[in-house]
């Protein structure tokens, strides 16, 4: 079955946030240069961000469309604070996403959280040898590497993270696992037992090619939701609640 499709951004995230705050900053003052009044200087870019918000190829999940909402009202309660509050403080939701999303980091996926009990069947599915090797590759706030550490307690567990804010906030929350921070694509995945992924649908060939190419044969990888290339046969696929697949792929080669 194959994974649902996803919408094609127009920016890659979070310039769809910026450019969406930054028009409706644009229309409300133009507003209030033409005298329009209060309720149409507020209301009107409020409304643009609303939007927008509602466009897949702009915020295609939740959380972006807070973000992209959110952005313009959130700064006008910060400069309606009064005198003592920065002009500037509007840009702080800007800030934090930059902070949370580096530029390199944005065409990979978004930090998503693993479900809590997502990987509990892959133990049934996947013999791992004692103090095997786990990396969660893109480890985010390390709800990934939580539910690893559930299923494999004894695994050597580790996250690789670009985000300097999510490698600290999954180094915290995961004192058991090594959590670096690193570019997952240029990680060396030899000598790991298994990898676990939570990417997105046109990151899945790179991973599985990387897979392919630097995993030893009989090795694991785990994708959440999203399905790899024909090529590859899953060894399982565990239908989770919501009707979310998690898919278990083996690499080929003679130990398969």
């Amino acid at each position: 079955m194959a994974a649902r499709p996803q919408p094609r951004l127009l920016l890659p995230w979070p310039l769809p946030a910026a450019a969406t705050w930054a028009l409706a900053w644009g229309l409300a003052l133009a507003l209030r240069r033409a005298d329009a009044p209060v309720w149409a200087v507020l209301g009107l870019p409020t409304a643009l961000g609303a939007l927008a918000a509602l466009w897949p190829a702009v915020a295609p999940t939740p959380w972006r469309r807070v973000f992209v909402a959110g952005g313009f009202p959130l700064s006008v309660l910060a400069l309606g604070q009064g005198g003592a509050v920065p002009a500037w403080l509007w840009l702080a939701p800007l800030a934090l996403l930059l902070l949370a999303y580096p530029r390199r980091a944005w065409r990979d996926a978004p930090v998503f959280p693993t479900p809590r009990g997502a990987l509990a069947e892959l133990p049934r599915h996947i013999h791992l040898p004692e103090r095997a090797r786990v990396l969660d590759a893109g480890c985010g706030m390390g709800d990934g590497l939580i539910e690893l550490h559930a299923a494999w307690p004894q695994a050597r567990l580790e996250g690789v993270e670009w985000s300097a804010l999510w490698r600290t906030v999954a180094a915290w929350r995961c004192p058991w696992a090594r959590v670096r921070r690193g570019d997952m694509w240029a990680d060396d995945w030899s000598d790991f037992d298994l990898v676990y992924l939570f990417q997105r649908p046109e990151t899945m060939p790179r991973a599985m090619a990387k897979a392919h190419q630097e995993m030893r044969p009989g090795r694991w990888l785990v994708s959440l939701e999203f399905e790899a290339p024909p090529s590859w046969r899953p060894q399982a696929r565990i239908e989770l609640a919501g009707g979310r697949p998690l898919w278990v792929y083996r690499v080929p080669g003679a130990a398969s």
